[in-house]
């Protein structure tokens, strides 16, 4: 007699989602969790999507840490050659690339958006990566230069980056709207500390994994999940934030936000209506820009003026 093999059923291997801070992937310290569930469309709006995964629920104490990780990456990413981090945004590029199927998966199931739209996106926004690549080692030709003055002095102002940005990703745009609002903040030298969407909160994690493995120092962005007002609030009024852009914040909250982010004197960029499939302007690389300006005395006025 022939023994009959039975044959049994592969259990799927769950993803488990963390946050992305100084570079590496902790829980929540609070360890709370939240369910993301796949996007509903307005006729079943009452129903619920399908479970996805547990998301970490971020507290203040994880925004505090995000922070600190961005504040020590901030001397080296502003100090890195404008050329080395355009290489950097293109690796980006590059591994997204290969991880395509996975974030067309995401984002469908994020959006509620057929496969072909979902890839598009995508596409999009491994395009956006490569665009604002090729902007790092331009804006400061653009928005620098030297300025006519009266009497025998150079004048000369170049942009420097303003420092740590709090940004909120755009609760709607799960992941082509995040890319639009991270990628133009570490073009120019800042570093970020992001509160994903929400409610779709499971692209922006896994870019986590992807800004692990593209040579992009730990530290430069940092990604938490959990709820928007939350998070954002510790953010807007911590001392060591310089910037915040309000992009994924409502009317409300983004008063709230801007009220806060006063006590220090922060750059606030406010939400605004944005198709982000459009091709970007250099506004969002400007917004967190600083001008210095130096004057250099010229002929006989200064020792070193004749060597210009």
């Amino acid at each position: 007699m022939s023994e009959k093999t039975e044959k049994t059923e592969r259990l799927s291997v769950f993803k488990t989602y963390k946050l992305y801070i100084g570079g590496k992937f902790p829980r929540s310290e609070s360890g709370r969790v939240y369910e993301v569930t796949t996007a509903t469309s307005a006729a079943d709006a009452a129903g619920k999507g399908k479970w996805l995964a547990n998301a970490p629920l971020s507290s203040r104490k994880d925004a505090r840490d995000a922070v600190v990780a961005a504040r020590k990456a901030f001397g080296g990413w502003s100090g890195a050659t404008a050329y080395n981090r355009g290489q950097i945004l293109y690796r980006i590029a590059e591994m997204l690339e290969g991880r395509r199927e996975q974030f067309v998966r995401e984002v469908a199931d994020a959006e509620g958006l057929s496969k072909s739209k979902a890839a598009a996106q995508v596409d999009a926004a491994i395009d956006r990566w490569v665009w604002y690549a090729g902007w790092t080692d331009k804006i400061a030709q653009v928005v620098g230069g030297g300025n006519p003055v009266a009497g025998p002095f150079f004048n000369l102002s170049s942009p420097e980056p303003t420092g740590v940005v709090a940004v909120l990703a755009p609760q709607e745009s799960s992941f082509l709207g995040l890319v639009s609002v991270v990628a133009p903040v570490i073009a120019t030298g800042n570093t970020a500390v992001v509160i994903a969407s929400e409610k779709s909160p499971l692209p922006a994690l896994s870019l986590g994994e992807v800004l692990a493995t593209s040579d992009l120092p730990g530290g430069v962005v940092n990604i938490l999940s959990g709820r928007t007002a939350e998070i954002a609030a510790p953010l807007a009024a911590h001392q060591d934030v310089n910037a915040i852009d309000l992009a994924g914040a409502d009317d409300v909250l983004a008063k709230e936000l801007e009220i806060a982010a006063a006590d220090n004197l922060k750059r606030v960029l406010r939400p605004q209506p944005v198709d982000y499939a459009t091709t970007p302007g250099t506004e969002r690389m400007t917004a967190f820009l600083e001008t210095k300006t130096v004057w250099h005395p010229t002929g006989s006025l200064g020792a070193s003026g004749s060597s210009y």
